[in-house]
């Protein structure tokens, strides 16, 4: 897949998993999108599952997946350590 490839899949199961998790800003779910592809891949691969969809469906399914995961621990720490970006 080329870049905007990856952009576009990372800003579609970003968006998506931020609306079922809470986002944290475009660019961020963009991000998180592209990192849960590959979390998303990772966990499949573990588990011995497959996704139910082929083609670019099949790619942003599982990345939607890892972004959900992702965005889960995301918001996990930010809970315990008191927030992004606090100062000590």
């Amino acid at each position: 897949m080329d870049l905007l490839t990856w952009i576009i899949v990372g800003l579609v199961a970003g968006v998506l998993a931020g609306l079922v998790v809470g986002g944290v800003g475009l660019l961020g779910d963009i991000i998180v999108g592209i990192v849960g592809a590959f979390v998303g891949g990772w966990l499949f691969r573990q588990l011995g599952v497959t996704t139910p969809f082929s083609g670019l469906a099949g790619t942003i399914f599982t990345a939607f997946v890892g972004a959900v995961v992702l965005l889960f621990l995301l918001h996990a720490l930010h809970r315990r350590r008191g927030g992004y970006g606090r100062r000590r």
